[in-house]
């Protein structure tokens, strides 16, 4: 189970700005039994998807093992999430990800306990008036520092146009994908554990009342030229943690995204 953990330091600066009160909340609780589950131990890598099949998440209904983690045969790393967000619309999840990356401490009111600093390299385009809100986050990279769980953490993630990534674009922005917001990742640190290349997925599709979003993680898996690549070196595993812990940490992480995003989005959509 997820320990609580006492919250980053913050600067008097941060504690000056609009949104400092959403540090100050307590974090979402999340259903114990969502924890537990995951405890249970990893799912069957059969019921995964694996990364060259990754458009089946444009398939109607759910697919197996929504949420879950495994290590692959070939040894790459796999995590699923399946996260309800009540009263949240696609435009505010596009939003955050163009918005957050401009000033760490919003990262950090995303989840105070584990979320240090992301700071987009490209300010500049996400400030830019005459990109739409995806396309201020497209092709920008966010320098990370992050506990997943294994320890702080540092990481590049380098967001993309998910048809760069090789999602069919002939069914994004309709009522199967609202927005896929798609990077690869890869750690930039020492151990305790320094993450390979990932690619990770957010699927968002419309549902009453608000969106589900749909992660997926494909640890040592990379997009070179348009091309799959396995970015593990043959015979090296994933160790089994690394998958585990990133998923519990993204229960908690998008649990509580999901809490304050409404609100949030109502009050800065357009301090940028």
């Amino acid at each position: 189970m997820i320990q609580t953990k006492e919250k980053l330091p913050i600067t008097d600066q941060d504690r000056q700005k609009t949104y400092y009160k959403y540090y100050e909340l307590p974090m979402a609780d999340v259903a114990k039994e969502r924890y537990l589950e995951v405890l249970k131990g990893p799912i069957p890598p059969a019921k995964a998807l694996n990364f060259k099949d990754r458009n089946d998440l444009f398939k109607e209904g759910y697919l197996d093992a929504e949420v879950g983690y495994c290590v692959m045969p070939d040894g790459t790393g796999y995590v699923s999430n399946l996260t309800k967000m009540p009263g949240v619309t696609v435009e505010m999840f596009d939003w955050w990800f163009a918005w957050h990356g401009l000033d760490n401490f919003r990262y950090t009111v995303w989840d105070p306990e584990d979320h240090r600093q992301a700071q987009s390299l490209q300010k500049e385009r996400a400030k830019d008036p005459e990109l739409s809100i995806k396309e201020k986050y497209w092709d920008t990279t966010h320098y990370v520092i992050e506990d997943t769980g294994l320890g702080m953490e540092q990481l590049s993630i380098n967001f993309k146009y998910p048809g760069d990534l090789g999602f069919d674009m002939s069914k994004y922005g309709t009522a199967a994908c609202g927005t896929i917001v798609c990077a690869k990742g890869t750690g930039v640190g020492q151990p305790p554990f320094a993450s390979p290349d990932t690619i990770m997925c957010h699927f968002v599709r419309e549902i009453e009342g608000g969106i589900e979003l749909r992660t997926r993680f494909w640890m040592g898996w990379t997009v070179k030229d348009g091309n799959d690549f396995k970015a593990l070196p043959d015979g090296f595993r994933m160790p089994p943690i690394a998958p585990m812990s990133l998923l519990m940490h993204n229960i908690k992480e998008f649990t509580n995204l999901a809490a304050i995003l409404p609100k949030i989005y109502a009050e800065e959509k357009d301090n940028f």
